[in-house]
């Protein structure tokens, strides 16, 4: 059964949110805010609990994600390759272009499947 948590980046200014759906088959991360050096912990920490519910699939929501370093983007390359080494697969959801932009640069973006929406993916994937 999927279980729903939140979590803050930064205590006291917010500056990203990562609200969770976790379970066995699909767990999505919905990333809101600015994912950058002070606010990764926030997001590695739900990448951790998604890798111990042994998810197949985690797709990553970043349709309100506004702003992502690259302290953001190694985190989520890091997480690719382990859920690769597990058999999982880290998917990319509804991009915003700022972030797409990062992702194109750097060549990130041919190493992630990506959906314009969470149906999209959630039908692909069922």
């Amino acid at each position: 059964m999927p279980s729903e948590i939140r979590q803050s980046g930064e205590a006291d200014g917010e500056r990203l949110t990562v609200a969770e759906t976790l379970a066995e088959q699909d767990s999505v991360l919905r990333l809101a805010g600015e994912l950058d050096h002070d606010t990764a912990p926030a997001l590695r920490d739900a990448l951790q609990r998604c890798e111990e519910t042994g998810s197949r699939r985690l797709l990553l929501d970043l349709s309100e994600l506004g702003f992502c370093d690259s302290t953001g983007l190694n985190l989520l390359l890091e997480a690719r390759l382990r859920a690769q080494e597990r058999g999982a697969l880290v998917a990319l959801v509804g991009m915003p272009a700022p972030v797409a932009r990062l992702f194109k640069t750097t060549g990130a973006a041919t190493l992630f499947p990506q959906y314009a929406s969470l149906a999209d993916a959630q039908v692909d994937g069922g």
